[in-house]
């Protein structure tokens, strides 16, 4: 057997080393990344339609989102300006809180959630490209399972996931401004597409009236829990682009357009688009016995029983909010992962590189479970939530309170221990005092929320009066 010899060794690693003379992807980031926002996907609906699912009302709802997406903004607009500020990005800004080598444990985190929030938006893009064949060919609903009930999925299901992840593959090979028009065919289709569901839910509900009238069945610390809940999974919908905000908002000409742009414009057109997934799966309440917090469910009883012409609805709706899923995918999640993973490891990956393994993690942690019922859904994105804001806890409060908005930028690239963000060998102890406190004061929750013998979620005990 030939043993390959230290020398062998470092000319097949020197072989993956990335040749620097010109960028594959930061060009084209710096130029479109800026533009695209996740606003049209099929997650927002998600987290608006559970608490209608949980038992809110259709405007106690709507009051959580907009409660929960200003505060969202708020916090946004301020890591934004750092970035926008300094023109730097998350995995650079973060070394003058965290410390030169301390920074890459949170730049870990915003990978790996990267990671997961990409598995779990190609599981909802396979979901919509079963509907796009279901609506073509009605006997794949049948399609035979050979999967173990174990795996908690589906041949069908799976297949779908498959296909879509296959398809997103191209789209991480270009640089963003290459696909632009792609973006901007989203940008109209995929809302055009909302409206018209919309419409066509509301109608088949009997009009409005029923819709609104319903009310909400919880009462006492069972509805404050449920309010809570809601507005703190807006928040969590946006705790990934509150922490790395610096990506995007690096290429702002001046500190003022990262902020008004954003402020104003995200509790507003998020909560016009949650009011959309509000609606629908209020009317769902109506057409069946209890609401359907999914939407793509609910396109899906659309087919049972369908006419020619309401399959062919379906087919389109599911293929706008399919290329709205896209789009989301490779924006919000292969883009950050990529940049992200390119400043662990700038040697060997490039934004592409590390899009692809993004893609490659995100399909192998079997994202199907996250998505069973409402309740892992909204529990998953508020427990995971707790870690990064710990993390942008300590970087905003560094750079407003501790810095004063002052960064010596040259020195953040600089491993020199007379650095003043050299800390302790690299890393800032009161950083990481911070980053742990944060998490141990939510740890009681985080553990009764994934279920762990001995601790309940704090909803689940008796209805106080």
């Amino acid at each position: 057997m030939n043993v390959l010899s230290a020398s062998k060794i470092v000319h097949y690693v020197s072989k993956l080393e990335l040749n620097r003379s010109i960028d594959d992807g930061v060009l084209g980031t710096m130029l479109a990344s800026g533009s695209r926002t996740p606003l049209i996907s099929w997650n927002t609906w998600m987290i608006s339609s559970a608490m209608v699912v949980e038992g809110l009302s259709w405007w106690q709802s709507w009051i959580c989102v907009w409660f929960g997406y200003f505060i969202a903004a708020v916090f946004l607009c301020l890591s934004a300006r750092i970035g926008a500020v300094y023109h730097i990005s998350f995995p650079v800004g973060i070394r003058a809180s965290f410390g030169v080598w301390g920074s890459m444990w949170p730049v870990f985190n915003r990978v790996a959630m990267a990671c997961i929030w990409y598995g779990v938006q190609s599981w909802i893009g396979g979901q919509c490209v079963t509907l796009m064949i279901r609506s073509i060919w009605s006997s794949y609903n049948d399609l035979p399972n050979s999967m173990p009930k174990s795996s908690g999925t589906t041949t069908r299901d799976f297949l779908s996931f498959f296909l879509f992840s296959l398809c997103s593959l191209p789209a991480i090979w270009f640089p963003v401004h290459k696909i632009r028009h792609l973006f901007t065919v989203k940008s109209y289709y995929a809302p055009t597409a909302g409206i018209v569901f919309l419409a066509w839910s509301v109608h088949r509900a009997g009009g409005l009236g029923p819709v609104v009238d319903q009310r909400h069945t919880l009462q006492g610390s069972k509805l404050a829990w449920a309010v809570i809940r809601g507005v703190m999974s807006s928040i969590a919908n946006f705790a990934t682009l509150i922490v790395n905000s610096l990506d995007f908002s690096r290429v702002a000409r001046k500190p003022k357009d990262a902020l008004y742009s954003q402020l104003f414009t995200i509790p507003i057109s998020f909560a016009i688009t949650s009011f959309i997934g509000i609606i629908v799966s209020s009317s769902s309440g109506v057409l069946y016995e209890k609401p359907v917090w999914n939407p793509l469910e609910l396109l899906g009883r659309f087919l049972d029983g369908a006419s020619k012409g309401e399959r062919f609805g379906v087919f389109i709706i599911s293929t706008a909010f399919a290329l709205a899923q896209l789009g989301t995918n490779i924006s919000a999640n292969s883009i950050s992962a990529g940049t992200d993973m390119a400043a662990l490891f700038p040697r060997f990956l490039s934004i592409r590189r590390g899009g692809y393994i993004c893609a490659a993690v995100g399909f192998a942690m079997c994202p199907w479970h996250l998505l069973s019922t409402s309740n892992n859904f909204t529990t998953y994105l508020s427990a995971y939530s707790v870690f990064l804001s710990s993390i942008a806890g300590p970087m905003i409060c560094d750079y407003y309170l501790v810095r004063k908005g002052y960064i010596k930028v040259n020195e953040l690239y600089s491993s020199r221990k007379h650095s003043p963000y050299y800390y302790t060998f690299g890393f800032s102890w009161h950083a990481y005092a911070s980053y742990v406190s944060g998490i141990l004061i939510n740890i009681v929750g985080f553990i009764g929320a994934i279920d762990v013998a001995g601790l309940a979620n704090p909803s689940d005990e008796q209805d106080v009066e």
